[in-house]
């Protein structure tokens, strides 16, 4: 599967799940464990309102305080697809996994950029679904593709903090309970325990 494939799938089972968050669960904890379902979903709104600019050559600088603060206003699902469709458009440009991306720690290859949004998106889709009892199975293409991409940084992202201590999976675990787990995720992770 080709990076903007997987990109848009990820979008899409982002979406798909913020469309499906009851109102009596925007205050529900999630394994994220400062944050809860609202917040998650703010994060991930706020930084898929950033790939469009940065993906067409803005700096940081340039976009500024725009995506601070709630994204979500009084239709979070709405707010959702209205990120994600200008992520998508930005995405389909042609030539854009060429370009070079300004994020805040330096100018970095926007493929790699789309690599990290990609992972994000899935993840957060995991622990959107799980938050809310939602079908947490992610697409296993994308799976396959994010974990391809995280095996070589795993550690990078645990050096710098972006992400917590592997959680132990069992050896025989399938693909994507050993992704969660390189990212820090108890696949057994339930708002119960």
């Amino acid at each position: 599967m080709d990076l903007v494939t997987a990109f848009h799938r990820s979008l899409d089972g982002f979406t798909t799940r913020v469309a499906q968050v009851e109102e009596s669960q925007w205050g529900a904890p999630t394994p994220c464990e400062e944050w809860d379902v609202r917040t998650l979903v703010n994060h991930v709104v706020s930084e898929t309102l950033w790939v469009s600019p940065l993906l067409s050559g803005a700096t940081i600088a340039e976009v500024g305080d725009r995506f601070d603060g709630d994204q979500l206003g009084d239709d979070p699902a709405a707010s959702a697809r209205s990120a994600a469709s200008a992520a998508s458009s930005a995405a389909d440009e042609a030539g854009v996994l060429d370009r070079t991306t300004h994020l805040s720690f330096g100018d970095t290859p926007s493929e790699e950029y789309l690599n990290q949004i990609t992972a994000d998106l899935a993840i957060h889709s995991w622990d959107l679904a799980v938050a809310t009892g939602e079908d947490p199975v992610l697409d296993p293409e994308v799976v396959d593709k994010v974990g391809d991409w995280f095996q070589e940084r795993e550690q990078l992202y645990r050096d710098s903090g972006a992400i917590g201590p592997r959680a132990p999976v069992p050896s025989d675990a399938g693909r994507q309970d050993r992704l969660l787990g390189a990212f820090g995720r108890n696949p057994d992770w339930s708002p119960d325990v």
